[in-house]
């Protein structure tokens, strides 16, 4: 397209984006002359369109990839405006003039505080200021930084921590960003201070910021992750304090062990690796201390069953804990041992079955996973751990054992995945069994499973590349919606005359619940099966059928 070629924005890309009404009124911003471009480079344009108010505009990209932003509420709230049409608009109108409108622009600016005097522009960064709570903060925080004594700036720095996350009302989606964009300035002064001298200062006020921060969780609309990477920030942040603050060892164990135990958050999750360093010996001595304490007071789980919630997420902590301190100890025992602590599900036993092969013991990987196979067998055989126990024996040489294995469960629970796998295992031989067991059993209505099993041995078929069999299959026993349409879709060349039949169905219904633009696909394709007699034979049957549809009538003519 010519669009594409000369312009920076593709045109129909922003249609797109933006949708029909959203685009139209953003090209009247731009007819009207609201855009004043700010910034331009090569991968970024800035610029403020007049509206309801005065939005700042930003688009990345080029070409039909474009991203940006944009300060208006509707932006906040379906994305793509119609400020940021009307800005790529005016780019692709000014063409190569933009860059020097938005020099010019940024120029006179430029040149017009340069004549100010350093009081008049303090002044004018007052009054602004005066407007804006954000940049209020964020001044009166950099100020007390570099006037305040430590009690002063931690009183200050307390202050504008509990203003920026204060929740007095319900912050909706709209507000959100705005709210957050306040913490993240109360936790820039934070983070100034956390490497150096002050450390302590801003080890003490993180953990205000974190208290106050998780509280939030129920008074806001988190739809987009704010609080969550706040969070994130904040906790780096008390690593760096406590790295450069050094506070006695046991207690930060003891705080840390604290919030580790009872965050909800995962958020102080993976600890005892993080603060390893800052800890030392005294305080990973301490820390192990503590959740050994803890895990002694857990009831061991050999088998079935569910555990309570909080036991299974306290079990997950302490075993992440625990492993650290038996990695370090290189006791291989000890780590087996507490991942056998909880055995109550399949994938627990998958997951230690795994990790003793990874450390070299076949032998009691498979032991272990084979006993996870018997403590379930009454239950459908978990796939993962039954193709585990699969390929270990195979590995072992015991083809035999293996095969037996997946025939169990294939009898027991048939799936395609264990169907490949036996076919994998036992050959042609194997393969051709189970489909004599499934097709054996077709018959037999009485059983609640049995089109769950046609269907299966028809995805069998197809994956043979049988399909004579599988159409046969389908013809005899019949299969619902979603497998005809699989096999149609991959035989309707070689077998057109099934798959016209089935192709009439769909556009019938499609055409009844007014999915036309689906109904045209599907006649599309079923005119690369047959003559053009054909075809416009069937057209015409359904112009006769569904007259009255109107915007219907119009693609079939289009199509015509």
């Amino acid at each position: 397209m010519t669009t594409k070629s000369k312009t920076r924005f593709d045109v129909d890309t922003l249609q797109e984006l933006a949708g029909e009404k959203t685009f139209a009124r953003g090209a009247n911003y731009f007819r009207n002359g609201d855009v004043q471009i700010l910034s331009l480079s090569p991968k970024r344009v800035v610029a403020q369109v007049a509206g309801t108010e005065d939005y700042r505009t930003e688009l990345t990209g080029r070409g039909d990839d474009i991203d940006g932003d944009c300060s208006c509420p509707a932006f906040r709230d379906q994305g793509f405006c119609k400020h940021m049409v009307a800005t790529a608009l005016a780019v692709n109108a000014a063409g190569d003039a933009a860059e020097g409108e938005a020099a010019s622009a940024l120029a006179r600016i430029r040149k017009h505080l340069q004549a100010r005097t350093a009081d008049q522009l303090v002044d004018m960064i007052l009054d602004l200021a005066e407007q804006d709570p954000n940049l209020f903060r964020k001044l009166n925080l950099e100020s007390a930084l570099t006037q305040a004594d430590d009690a002063t700036l931690e009183k200050q720095l307390r202050k504008a921590i509990d203003a920026a996350t204060r929740t007095a009302t319900y912050i909706d989606y709209r507000q959100a960003w705005q709210w957050s964009e306040g913490v993240d300035n109360a936790l820039d002064a934070v983070e100034d201070i956390a490497s150096g001298p002050r450390g302590a200062v801003a080890l003490k006020l993180i953990e205000r910021a974190i208290e106050r921060i998780a509280a939030a969780f129920e008074a806001i609309d988190d739809s987009d992750g704010h609080l969550g990477e706040l969070l994130g920030r904040a906790r780096d942040i008390h690593l760096a304090a406590a790295s450069a603050a050094r506070p006695e060892p046991v207690a930060l164990a003891r705080d840390l062990f604290k919030r580790e135990m009872e965050d909800d958050l995962w958020m102080f999750g993976n600890v005892v690796v993080d603060y390893a360093e800052v800890l030392g010996d005294q305080g990973l001595a301490e820390y192990r201390r503590l959740a050994e304490a803890e895990w002694k007071k857990l009831p061991p789980r050999p088998g079935r069953g569910r555990a309570a919630a909080d036991d299974m997420a306290s079990a997950h902590q302490l075993i992440a804990i625990l492993d650290f301190f038996a990695e370090q100890d290189g006791d291989i025992e000890a780590r087996i041992a507490l991942r056998a602590r909880d055995l109550s599900s399949p994938w627990q036993y998958l997951q230690l079955a795994e990790f003793c092969l990874s450390q070299g013991r076949q032998a009691e990987a498979l032991r272990r996973a084979e006993e996870g196979l018997w403590q379930f067998e009454d239950d459908d055989p978990d796939e993962r751990l039954l193709f585990f126990v699969a390929n270990q024996l195979s590995e072992a040489r015991r083809q035999g054992d293996a095969e037996a294995q997946l025939w169990w469960a294939f009898q027991k629970a048939p799936s395609l995945n264990i169907y490949k796998q036996l076919r994998s295992t036992g050959r042609k031989p194997a393969a051709q069994r189970a489909v004599e067991f499934l097709e054996g059993r077709l018959g037999d209505k009485r059983r609640d499973t049995w089109r769950v099993r046609t269907a299966l041995l028809i995805e069998i078929l197809m994956d043979e590349k049988r399909f004579d069999a599988a159409w046969s299959i389908l013809h005899k026993f019949g299969a619902s919606e979603h497998v005809k349409q699989r096999l149609v879709s991959a035989t309707d060349v070689d077998y057109p005359r099934e798959a016209l039949e089935f192709y009439a169905v769909q556009v019938e219904r499609f055409a009844v619940s007014a999915a036309y633009q689906e109904a045209m696909k599907v006649i599309t394709r079923m005119a690369m099966l047959r003559s053009a007699e054909e075809q416009a034979a069937f057209v015409a049957e359904l112009k006769v059928r569904h007259g009255r549809k109107r915007n219907f009538m119009k693609l079939l003519g289009e199509k015509a």
